[in-house]
């Protein structure tokens, strides 16, 4: 079962994640040329319907992109970095 995630644009009430990642950061320069919006569509066939739902197939592909561009090379490192790095959220 693909699952899918979803967050609030504030994290807090007074808090903006959008102001406070600078606009020339080079992860925003990459989400401009990765085109992850049809994923969900072609990985599809590979899920089941039964069970549990996965972690959404985007969070994963945008998370080892991250990990590569910023030489993490291991998943458990990435997973710390990103619960700790505002950016690469």
């Amino acid at each position: 079962m693909m699952g899918t995630q979803e967050a609030s644009a504030l994290l807090f009430y007074d808090f903006d994640m959008e102001a406070h990642v600078p606009s020339d950061h080079m992860l925003r320069e990459i989400d401009r040329f990765l085109d992850v919006g049809t994923i969900r569509q072609q990985l599809k066939q590979h899920y089941s319907h039964l069970g549990r739902p996965s972690i959404d197939p985007e969070l994963i592909v945008r998370m080892l992109v991250v990990g590569y561009v910023m030489g993490i090379r291991s998943e458990r490192r990435l997973c710390d970095e990103v619960h700790l790095n505002l950016a690469y959220r």
